[in-house]
């Protein structure tokens, strides 16, 4: 849910959508300035040449972001914020600057596209920068075969044709850091082989240098706009996601949380052909996650594979509490056949987190409060959480409905809880909005956007929210009689304490029940009430008429 969208402020240069957009769209310039074409042609003796380009990427960052902050301040001033004019105003400046950055990514590649990316996950943004950087899904632009192959000699150490039997020169896939090709080894061995382009972390260090030039010169202009905590966040990650090493660690770990589930398959890693530039996996065939022509035709149901998906990632979240920070479409297979009908196989792990063991138990307490509509323990885990009177938003953010909506889960607001909310956040000034997400701790961040991620596939599967929110309730459950010193799979636990969890499980579900049961009651009183009373009310008119009459 856009809640920025609902705002309405000044037009002026303090307006918490003019903040969101230049903070998103410093995020974009910012956090990813690395990776431009001459990336692709780096090598040891193009140094000079690499220096230059990286002037060049990051002239273009600041000249974009320059010309998007003028755009918004000075097309908005002097307008009502509550006139049709501001509106339709500023619905074009966000159009505007969407394409804008667009191009910026599109022209520094490599990292630009990795932030805009990013940005376009965020629920926060106002839809005109979604929509228009999601299109960067499939815009990476692969590097030459030529210094590919010199990455995996360098890397592998050995000659080209003493590691494999064969391998395509044409990659099966591309993204902003790295492309895969199809390979087999010479034992025939079918892989799938990651490569990472060069360049990337010489080029990182220049990059990093103007996002925090970027990002800190926007804050001396716009004091309310502190969002270093996010740029820090996002640099972090994407440091992560250059060691291939981490990438096979972490790929081995959630293998090992899911070993039981046979509705999930990790690649196996080839350590003996894997650097940190290289990784070398089993290769898997299947198709997006998202692609409902294909799964259609293979007779599975989008719908069962939204539930499989939903539980897996709540498994991860409030259970394990080890998270792949990246699912997108792309990063998720569905391979049909097998037992089951299909399976889902889960790519690229340079992007995963591990959650504070404190975080997890206490978003395991909030989806339980979330879920009964618990507002007095909602408000106790927001200050757990250092967001305070805030929290009485993580209902709207999460679950759709505000904490005292009389709707039933996953059936959102009714049109008088949507008013109510609308003017709420009327109130709230950019001064609220910074201290909210400034509040949140980053692991609530990683959160916050692996289930925008989450919820994005299953719209598009067709999958009811419903199913969604009784997943988290169930795995937030189970995540509380989770002990994490035990084996790192809550499925092996003792009978006794899975049926313990179980029946906390249906606790829930009888309370939910019985809850919407009662709400339902009540608005069947009120609907034959209100029948009743237009019933006597035309009877006690049609008899004075009748009275006049005589």
């Amino acid at each position: 849910m856009e809640i920025l969208r609902k705002f309405k402020f000044p037009g002026r240069s303090k307006s918490p959508i003019f903040a969101f957009t230049v903070t998103g769209l410093a995020l974009t310039a910012v956090t990813s300035s690395a990776a431009a074409v001459s990336i692709f042609r780096d090598s040891p003796s193009n140094k000079i040449a690499t220096a230059v380009e990286g002037v060049v990427r990051s002239s273009r960052a600041i000249y974009s972001i320059t010309l998007t902050v003028a755009d918004y301040k000075y097309s908005l001033r002097r307008l009502p914020a509550d006139s049709d004019e501001y509106l339709q105003r500023l619905t074009e400046v966000h159009t505007r600057s969407a394409k804008r950055i667009l191009k910026l990514c599109e022209s520094n590649k490599g990292f630009y596209v990795k932030a805009g990316q990013f940005v376009a996950t965020l629920k926060l943004v106002p839809k005109e920068y979604s929509l228009a950087l999601s299109s960067l899904q499939d815009k990476a632009v692969p590097c030459n075969f030529q210094e590919i192959k010199h990455v995996l000699t360098s890397n592998l150490g050995q000659n080209f044709t003493e590691i494999f039997l064969s391998f395509d020169e044409e990659p099966i896939a591309a993204a902003s850091i790295a492309q895969v090709h199809h390979a087999v080894l010479k034992n025939h061995q079918e892989v799938a082989v990651k490569v990472q382009y060069p360049g990337l972390k010489q080029n990182m260090k220049l990059d990093t240098t103007i996002m925090s030039f970027l990002s800190k010169s926007v804050a001396k202009i716009f004091p309310e706009y502190r969002f270093d905590w996010l740029v820090y966040e996002f640099v972090k990650s994407i440091s992560q996601e250059l060691d291939f090493i981490q990438e096979a660690k972490n790929s081995e770990r959630i293998a090992k949380n899911f070993k039981h589930n046979k509705m999930i398959t990790i690649p196996t890693v080839f350590w003996e052909f894997t650097t940190t530039q290289v990784l070398t996996m089993q290769f898997c065939k299947g198709f997006k996650v998202d692609d409902v022509e294909s799964l259609k035709s293979s007779n599975v149901s989008p719908q069962k594979v939204a539930k499989v998906l939903v539980e897996v990632f709540a498994e991860m979240i409030f259970v394990h509490g080890f998270i792949h920070g990246d699912p997108h479409p792309g990063n998720i297979l569905v391979s049909p056949g097998g037992q089951n009908g299909f399976s889902l196989v889960l790519l690229d792990h340079g992007n995963c987190k591990t959650l504070d063991e404190a975080f997890r138990r206490d978003f395991c307490r909030l989806w339980e409060a979330l879920i009964l509509l618990d507002s007095n323990k909602i408000q106790e885990l927001g200050k757990q959480f250092g967001v305070g009177k805030y929290a009485k938003f993580f209902p709207v953010i999460f679950t759709g409905r505000t904490s005292e909506s009389k709707s039933g889960l996953g059936k959102g607001m009714s049109i008088q809880e949507r008013q109510k909310l609308k003017q709420e956040l009327k109130l709230l000034r950019l001064e609220d909005v910074t201290t909210f997400m400034g509040s949140l701790p980053p692991d609530f961040l990683t959160v916050l956007r692996t289930d925008g991620l989450i919820r994005s596939i299953t719209l598009k599967l067709g999958a009811p929210q419903r199913v969604r929110l009784l997943a988290y309730a169930k795995y937030a459950v189970y995540g509380l009689g989770y002990k994490p010193t035990s084996e790192s799979d809550f499925v092996e636990k003792s009978i006794i304490s899975r049926s313990v969890m179980l029946m906390s499980y249906l606790r829930l579900r009888f309370i939910l029940e019985l809850m919407e049961l009662f709400q339902g009651m009540k608005k069947l009183k009120h609907t034959i009430y209100g029948f009743y009373g237009q019933l006597v009310g035309g009877i006690t008119n049609s008899v004075k008429r009748i009275t006049c009459s005589v």
